[in-house]
């Protein structure tokens, strides 16, 4: 092997280094934002306040998450993105902190407002920059590699964390995360490579996409029914379980590590048939995710019903969520970062919006009431991708740079 060859090869490894690192990112931002979805019930007792007031802990982020990102995206769009990736989970770190030894509710709301701003720039720039660290053929291998840290984290991450909890209490649930949090921080800070800013877009700009680009506004409008029906009926699964099936700490940690193997498994099924037909991915797998959601309503009450609804869903929502990452690039492939960030607006600010109109049922009109609402959106997400099919779509990839004429691009 010549010289050449083993630096070209000790490149690689360091980039692949660099990935998981990125997809550990992932993992915890997204374990600390969902969180609370495991730890309700215990939240609202210890703090002495509602089921649906403790669920605001998962609507504040998720504000702050989507509404500031494509604001902070932009702002930030010169500065090297190692270093604002360091920044981000420094501020996720000491939140984590905060939470676990605040002593009022106020406090850990104003907290995960600010992890919140942290999260929804992570969401816009990790993916890009996971494929920027890589060989350029590898690229898509890297973005899918980084997605994966949603699997983990449902299948790992919130059942870990309710396990602690049972165990321990919610605070030192989130002492822990902070300590997860500061070892990723430290990883990312020496294996991923200086990365300057790429393809610096304004506020402006940004905002700009989908009014010129149709195919990414009826992307974004797709997740927005999506993210608001799963999410409205998902973070209150726990309270759900309780009320219906009478289910204790124990059975719960185990059908969300259920729901969470069901994703994994259904996110890479997706990562093949997407490329075959993204559209078709998409489709089935909000079926599924509707017939989890009725199937839920009609026989959760047993828990071999819960465990059936539970897998079903894991599966279906696993595929849809890479397949609605995949619809953004396939929307626009040359400027990926900054529909990245509107995605990430509609995303996490629909995780917010369906957390408090999921919070708003349950206090008022009672638990059942949010798989109704979930099925409502599913079903209107669904109706809306099937409206606007587009003849052809093909999930936009990097390629060689030795075969700069067959570029792959998404065509509308």
């Amino acid at each position: 092997m010549s010289e050449q060859q083993r630096k070209r090869s000790s490149s690689a490894v360091r980039g692949w280094i660099g990935v998981a690192a990125i997809t550990a990112s992932l993992f915890v931002f997204l374990t600390t934002e969902l969180m609370p979805v495991g730890l309700l019930t215990p939240l609202s007792e210890s703090l002495d306040i509602s089921v649906g007031t403790a669920g605001l802990m998962v609507t504040a982020q998720g504000v702050a998450a989507g509404l500031g990102v494509p604001f902070i995206v932009a702002w930030t769009r010169r500065v090297n993105r190692r270093l604002l990736l360091s920044a981000l989970l420094a501020v996720l770190a000491l939140g984590n902190l905060v939470t676990a030894v605040s002593p009022n509710y106020p406090l850990i709301l104003a907290t995960r407002l600010c992890m919140g701003f942290a999260s929804g720039v992570f969401w816009a720039i990790g993916v890009s920059m996971a494929m920027r660290i890589v060989p350029e053929r590898h690229a898509s291998r890297a973005a899918a590699v980084v997605m994966s840290g949603i699997s983990i984290a449902t299948v790992v991450g919130i059942p870990l964390g309710t396990v602690v909890e049972a165990h321990t209490s919610w605070r030192t649930t989130f002492g822990i995360w902070a300590g997860l949090s500061l070892l990723v921080f430290l990883a990312v800070a020496a294996v991923i490579p200086s990365l300057p800013s790429q393809n610096a877009v304004s506020v402006r700009e940004v905002f700009g996409l989908p009014v010129r680009n149709g195919q990414l506004r009826t992307v974004l409008l797709i997740v927005v029914f999506f993210v608001l029906g799963h999410f409205g009926a998902y973070t209150f699964v726990r309270p759900y379980l309780e009320d219906e099936a009478g289910a204790g700490s124990t059975f719960i940690t185990v059908v969300l590590i259920i729901f969470g193997v069901g994703g994994a498994i259904g996110n890479f099924v997706a990562g093949y048939t997407a490329g075959r037909s993204l559209r078709g991915t998409f489709v089935v797998g909000l079926v599924g995710l509707l017939a989890a959601l009725l199937l839920l309503r009609g026989i959760g009450d047993a828990e071999s019903g819960a465990v059936a609804a539970l897998v079903l869903w894991g599966l279906s929502f696993g595929a849809v969520q890479l397949s609605q990452v995949n619809m953004t690039l396939a929307a626009a492939p040359d400027t990926f970062e900054a529909a990245m960030s509107l995605n990430t607006m509609a995303y996490n600010t629909c995780i917010a919006l369906g957390a408090l109109f999921g919070g708003l049922f349950v206090d008022h009109t009672g638990v059942t009431s949010v798989i109704w609402f979930g099925v409502i959106l599913a079903a209107a997400s669904l109706l809306l991708r099937l409206a606007t099919g587009w003849k052809k779509e093909t999930p936009a990839r990097p390629v060689p740079e030795d075969d700069q004429d067959d570029r792959l691009a998404p065509t509308a």
